[in-house]
Protein backbone atom coordinates (compact mmCIF):
# COMPACT_ATOMS: atom_id res chain seq x y z
CA UNK A 1 0.00 0.00 0.00
CA UNK A 2 2.76 2.53 0.88
CA UNK A 3 4.40 2.35 -2.72
CA UNK A 4 1.13 2.94 -4.12
CA UNK A 5 0.85 6.36 -2.28
CA UNK A 6 4.54 7.20 -3.52
CA UNK A 7 5.64 9.69 -5.77
CA UNK A 8 8.64 9.49 -7.66
CA UNK A 9 10.70 12.26 -6.66
CA UNK A 10 14.00 10.59 -8.49
CA UNK A 11 11.95 11.28 -11.58
CA UNK A 12 11.49 14.88 -10.64
CA UNK A 13 14.97 15.27 -9.74
CA UNK A 14 15.65 14.47 -13.63
CA UNK A 15 13.30 16.40 -14.53
CA UNK A 16 14.62 19.17 -12.71
CA UNK A 17 18.36 18.15 -14.05
CA UNK A 18 16.68 18.35 -17.59
CA UNK A 19 15.17 22.23 -17.35
CA UNK A 20 18.75 23.05 -16.02
CA UNK A 21 20.74 21.53 -18.73
CA UNK A 22 18.18 23.17 -21.24
CA UNK A 23 18.58 26.61 -20.17
CA UNK A 24 22.61 25.73 -20.15
CA UNK A 25 22.27 24.87 -23.59
CA UNK A 26 19.93 27.86 -24.59
CA UNK A 27 22.18 30.33 -22.93
CA UNK A 28 25.38 28.58 -24.87
CA UNK A 29 23.85 28.39 -28.08
CA UNK A 30 23.36 32.00 -27.87
CA UNK A 31 26.31 33.43 -26.84
CA UNK A 32 27.88 31.18 -29.56
CA UNK A 33 25.48 33.09 -32.19
CA UNK A 34 26.61 36.67 -30.87
CA UNK A 35 29.93 35.59 -31.26
CA UNK A 36 29.89 34.54 -34.51
CA UNK A 37 30.76 36.83 -37.23
CA UNK A 38 31.06 37.06 -40.94
CA UNK A 39 34.00 35.65 -41.63
CA UNK A 40 33.21 32.76 -39.64
CA UNK A 41 29.76 32.17 -40.86
CA UNK A 42 29.99 32.38 -44.38
CA UNK A 43 27.76 34.33 -47.04
CA UNK A 44 26.26 38.19 -46.34
CA UNK A 45 22.85 36.55 -46.63
CA UNK A 46 23.42 33.88 -43.58
CA UNK A 47 25.25 36.65 -41.22
CA UNK A 48 22.04 38.81 -42.12
CA UNK A 49 19.86 35.95 -41.16
CA UNK A 50 21.72 35.26 -37.94
CA UNK A 51 21.91 38.66 -36.51
CA UNK A 52 18.15 39.00 -37.57
CA UNK A 53 17.70 36.06 -34.95
CA UNK A 54 19.25 37.47 -32.44
CA UNK A 55 17.72 40.76 -32.61
CA UNK A 56 14.21 39.13 -32.98
CA UNK A 57 14.99 36.49 -30.55
CA UNK A 58 16.56 37.97 -27.74
CA UNK A 59 13.86 39.17 -25.41
CA UNK A 60 11.83 35.51 -26.04
CA UNK A 61 14.93 33.81 -25.30
CA UNK A 62 15.39 35.78 -21.90
CA UNK A 63 11.69 35.28 -20.93
CA UNK A 64 12.14 31.56 -22.09
CA UNK A 65 15.24 31.17 -19.52
CA UNK A 66 13.03 33.47 -16.86
CA UNK A 67 10.37 31.11 -17.50
CA UNK A 68 12.38 27.66 -16.94
CA UNK A 69 13.80 28.56 -14.51
CA UNK A 70 10.68 29.44 -12.24
CA UNK A 71 9.17 25.51 -13.38
CA UNK A 72 12.75 24.59 -12.66
CA UNK A 73 12.33 25.68 -8.73
CA UNK A 74 8.36 24.82 -9.05
CA UNK A 75 9.87 21.53 -9.37
CA UNK A 76 12.76 21.07 -7.09
CA UNK A 77 9.70 22.27 -4.00
CA UNK A 78 7.52 20.18 -5.67
CA UNK A 79 10.52 17.50 -5.58
CA UNK A 80 11.65 17.91 -1.89
CA UNK A 81 8.15 17.88 -0.64
CA UNK A 82 6.97 14.79 -1.96
CA UNK A 83 10.31 13.56 -0.32
CA UNK A 84 8.98 15.20 3.05
CA UNK A 85 5.59 13.49 2.03
CA UNK A 86 6.73 9.88 1.09
CA UNK A 87 8.99 9.94 4.62
CA UNK A 88 5.58 10.83 6.27
CA UNK A 89 3.78 8.25 4.86
CA UNK A 90 6.33 5.80 5.10
CA UNK A 91 6.86 6.49 9.11
CA UNK A 92 2.58 6.56 9.63
CA UNK A 93 2.30 2.72 8.15
CA UNK A 94 5.29 1.84 10.05
CA UNK A 95 3.36 3.24 13.12
CA UNK A 96 0.36 1.40 12.12
CA UNK A 97 1.45 -1.69 11.23
CA UNK A 98 2.86 -1.96 14.83
CA UNK A 99 0.25 -0.95 16.93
Amino acid sequence: MERDLQVDTDQLGRFSRALRESLTSLATARRALEQARADQLGTRELDEACDGFQERWKHGADQLGVRITAVHDGVALSREGYAQLNRALADAFRTVGRG
